[in-house]
């Protein structure tokens, strides 16, 4: 990673800023694959619930070329990310953009790849291994979503949430502290009581709802092998719920934002008809330093980040380390 990397990634954003002031922007489009794309979801959900001129999609980097948005235009931001900077599809993608004369802004974490070439920005975050502490919290991935797309409607709408956003990210640290101090230790013993199912669901909604889609499809899935699907809560009454039984697992995020009630619903009847349950509720979390009016935005990365312990616990009691792949890197696709 490069050196000093909170000056430079800030120099990086301070860039796009005054880029975002250059030109005028009416749509977001949030491009990247499999877990990157995930976080981008709670920066989605904030510009729904906060945006009145720029409206936000997320799309898949494949589908995001052959679908091909007529509403992507010069007007138009598309902010990319991949792990590395190398996966074909988002660099295809960005390179799309910039052909339908899109402002292009991607996120990597290592300093130059593809992905680098093809972006009009790019802005390096912090990251460490699963299983490590975050030392830069709020430079990571999804809180650089969370600045960009709060300074974007800063600049253009005067929202100010972004100040206190800003403020907030730089006690998240602390916080993360806290939660690994609370749930490591409940974690592992989830781990050892689950460690041999074949089946583990996960459920959310609003800014919540790509936290457990990313822990299904990345961790459930690409790294322990075992079969997962992520609900959304809203649809949970609508043909998933006639899956539960005392026997099926499910972990549900309940988080602080508008859609809480949707979770409240679902957790209600897992507890009336299901026994294997993990309710990871925002509200036990220990927020101080995190303003009232953006929590809603910010439990989310908590939730991600006690996920996260919940992971690693997995993998050592199944003896499965999270690097382990069968295809992944390893065969043509």
């Amino acid at each position: 990673m490069i050196a000093n990397v909170k000056s430079e990634t800030y120099a990086q954003l301070e860039k796009v800023m005054e880029a975002f002031k250059q030109r005028e922007i009416n749509r977001v489009f949030y491009v990247a694959c499999g877990g990157s794309s995930a976080l981008m979801y709670p920066s989605k959900y904030f510009l729904d619930r906060e945006a009145k001129t720029i409206t936000a999609e997320v799309y898949s980097s494949n589908e995001f070329i052959h679908r091909n948005p007529a509403t992507l235009g010069e007007k138009s931001l598309v902010i990319l990310c991949s792990h590395k900077g190398k996966t074909p599809e988002t660099t295809e993608a960005a390179k799309f953009a910039k052909s339908k004369g899109a402002l292009t802004v991607s996120l990597m974490f290592v300093e130059t790849a593809p992905l680098a070439d093809e972006s009009d920005f790019t802005i390096n975050y912090s990251w460490v291994p699963a299983g490590g502490t975050e030392p830069n919290p709020e430079i990571y991935n999804y809180a650089i979503f969370y600045r960009l797309a709060m300074g974007l409607l800063y600049i253009k709408e005067g929202n100010k949430k972004y100040e206190k956003l800003l403020t907030s990210l730089e006690n998240l640290h602390t916080v993360f502290e806290k939660a690994e101090k609370q749930y490591l230790q409940k974690a592992k013993e989830y781990a050892q009581a689950n460690k041999d199912e074949k089946i583990i669901y996960t459920m959310a909604s609003g800014a919540n709802y790509g936290m457990a889609y990313s822990f299904a499809i990345c961790i459930l899935m690409e790294m322990q092998w075992i079969h997962s699907h992520a609900i959304h809560a809203g649809e949970f009454f609508h043909g998933p719920f006639e899956i539960l039984d005392k026997d099926v697992p499910f972990i549900l995020l309940k988080g602080l934002d508008e859609t809480r009630p949707l979770e409240e619903r679902a957790e209600k009847f897992l507890k009336q008809y299901g026994e294997k349950l993990l309710i990871l509720d925002a509200k036990d979390f220990d927020l101080t330093g995190i303003d009232e009016e953006v929590k809603g935005y910010i439990a989310p990365l908590v939730l991600n980040l006690v996920l996260r312990l919940h992971a690693v616990a997995l993998s050592e009691a199944r003896n499965h380390p999270l690097e382990t792949r069968r295809y992944m890197f390893k065969v043509p696709y």
